[in-house]
């Protein structure tokens, strides 16, 4: 399948033109009328919705004749019973996915069924369903199942050396604008604020969770950002299923895109372990090296000693003084929880 499919359908680029989430619209004639906003935060609401449970990921093989190879199924809800399908061949992007070879499907919510469609939004045979993905296309077979992936590094412990930003309820109050937000899973720290204690060189560890905000699209989604000396920005967006740019989730805002887009499915807890070294300036003021940044999302590198040229937008300009964390509020429910800082002398 995958060879016929490589020839015609499974190539990169072509999700651009025919299945990203802003170009999936409903069949009628026209512009799609927009949808209502929906923000959120709770699990057990967005369990309420029926998309949310086909939403996701998914990994499984495909066969055609004696061949038979691995593959991934990113699912990406668009709202209103719509969903956009990346199909990625060798797996899900940073366990065998081969970065490129993207299959631009759809699907739709029909007569109580998930109904999968191709690119040009013709029914073919298949369905999403209670956790299993199934399709057939030419000769092929696909067979692939739900999976909920985590970071390797959740959960992990701060260090004896550690300062902790963020453990528990009572630590807001180490942050300027510090609130809780409490959900039934536990109690987080509110986006827009910063850190009182400011920071030179380090590493850092920060868990982030993304609302369920189906009916959005682009910068309108799970928007938020992690500013370290309040001054570069690794964006946090729910980006899921996207290509991965610089102002989508894990890329340095304007600067530097991930090397693979890792963001997980919306309400999924995610990491980042960033290890910073500041920009050094001279006696007067003068910048003699650039700052720079190993960043890992979801415990996969997708920056490798990146250098920042500047300050990110928005952020405080350059100079020779440590710096405070920034949650940045978009006005989207993201949530925060088990920050901690080992400063590097």
């Amino acid at each position: 399948m995958f060879r016929p499919l490589l020839a015609g359908v499974f190539v990169a680029g072509l999700l651009a033109t025919t299945g990203s989430p802003d170009s999936i619209a409903q069949d009628k004639k026209g512009a799609p009328k927009k949808l209502a906003r929906i923000a959120i935060a709770e699990p057990t609401e967005a369990a309420k919705d029926p998309d949310f449970a086909i939403q996701g990921e998914y990994e499984g093989r495909y066969k055609e004749g004696e061949k038979e190879e691995k593959f991934g199924v990113q699912v990406i809800a668009n709202g209103a019973g719509e969903f956009t399908l990346k199909m990625l061949r060798g797996g899900l992007p940073g366990a065998g996915w081969v970065g490129k070879n993207v299959a631009p499907f759809s699907a739709v919510r029909q007569d109580g069924k998930v109904i999968i469609r191709d690119g040009k939004k013709e029914p073919v045979q298949g369905s999403i369903g209670d956790g299993v993905f199934m399709m057939k296309h030419d000769e092929a077979e696909f067979l692939a199942k739900k999976v909920e992936r985590k970071s390797k590094t959740i959960g992990a412990k701060a260090p004896a050396d550690a300062v902790v930003l963020f453990g528990a309820e009572g630590d807001e109050k180490k942050w300027t604008g510090g609130k809780i937000v409490t959900l039934s899973d536990g109690k987080y720290l509110d986006v827009g604020v910063t850190s009182k204690q400011k920071f030179g060189a380090f590493k850092a560890h920060i868990e982030f969770r993304l609302p369920w905000m189906p009916n959005s699209t682009g910068q309108g989604r799970g928007n938020s950002g992690v500013y370290f000396q309040n001054r570069y920005e690794c964006q946090v967006l729910d980006s899921f299923g996207l290509s991965g740019e610089n102002n989508e989730c894990g890329g340095i805002y304007t600067q530097h895109k991930p090397s693979v887009n890792m963001c997980l499915p919306p309400l999924a807890w995610q990491t980042y372990d960033i290890e910073f070294t500041p920009a050094q300036f001279d006696a007067n003021g003068k910048k003699t090296k650039n700052g720079r940044a190993t960043v890992y999302h979801n415990g996969v590198k997708i920056h490798d000693n990146i250098e920042f040229p500047k300050e990110c937008p928005g952020g405080q300009k350059e100079d020779a003084n440590p710096g405070p964390f920034q949650f940045q509020n978009h006005g989207d429910p993201v949530v925060y929880r088990n920050v901690w800082v080992v400063e590097v002398k």
